[in-house]
């Protein structure tokens, strides 16, 4: 009887195996699926002199602090020391390479959702990283500048084509002062939103948390850097383009 069964069993045993491979055949050929999920957007800001990327008493820091918070999905946010462009740079491309091939694709490119924006020395980065994105053929959607000035060897006043939009705040006041005009190297690709300019002579404004030499040596210069005024409408234009929505229409 044990035997019987012990035979029985076998038989089945036997049967289940056969049938399984009958049904699973022989291995197909593996197709592999490229990843066409659309990037996170991108926001890239640079804080302004010798100032550390996570120095929280500078407004370019508070607002990636304050985007992160408000787009904490689908959104990549990180602030940057103005001496690591090419850090910045590199991040960018990592993150456009969907499929991870170590080639950027035209569509990859033009999926790009980028945002660059900087104070001084910060802000005469912004037009370098986006003129250097032009020469790999990727879009920025948006470029700010706050106070620009220009490093040695920059040009921070033409907007390159693949720029959709720009703006610059700026004042006019004291030995270290924004740059009051900025134009589009191609019109009809780059929209300039405006130039736009601020008196803290006649509207002071008491800057908490700076340096004592920033707060008297470059007064004006730091007080357009904490002015909730200005940093308000920067934070208020980046969020308006992180949607899925918003695209580029240049340099496609």
């Amino acid at each position: 009887m044990r035997c019987t069964r012990t035979f029985v069993c076998f038989v089945l045993f036997f049967l289940s195996f056969v049938l399984a491979f009958g049904e699973g055949g022989a291995p197909g050929p593996v197709t592999p699926v490229e990843n066409r999920v659309t990037p996170r957007a991108m926001v890239i800001g640079f804080v302004g002199g010798f100032v550390k990327h996570d120095a929280r008493a500078h407004s370019t820091v508070q607002v990636v602090e304050h985007l992160r918070n408000e787009h904490r999905e689908g959104v990549y946010v990180q602030s940057f020391a103005n001496r690591h462009r090419d850090q910045a740079y590199k991040e960018i491309l990592r993150r456009l390479d969907g499929n991870n091939d170590g080639t950027l694709s035209t569509e990859e490119k033009h999926n790009a959702r980028i945002v660059i924006f900087g104070h001084s020395w910060g802000a005469s980065e912004t037009v370098t990283l986006a003129r250097k994105l032009e020469r790999d053929g990727i879009p920025v959607l948006l470029t700010i500048q706050v106070d620009s000035v220009a490093k040695v060897g920059e040009n921070d006043s033409v907007i390159p084509a693949n720029v959709g939009q720009a703006i610059n705040f700026y004042q006019p006041d004291g030995i270290v002062h924004g740059r009051p005009q900025i134009r589009a190297a191609d019109p009809a690709r780059t929209e300039i939103l405006g130039n736009f300019r601020y008196d803290y002579k006649a509207n002071p404004i008491s800057c908490e948390g700076y340096p004592w030499f920033d707060r008297i040596l470059v007064k004006a210069h730091t007080e357009i850097e904490c002015d909730p005024k200005v940093w308000g409408q920067v934070e208020s234009l980046i969020s308006s383009k992180l949607s899925p929505e918003a695209r580029n229409t240049a340099a496609r």
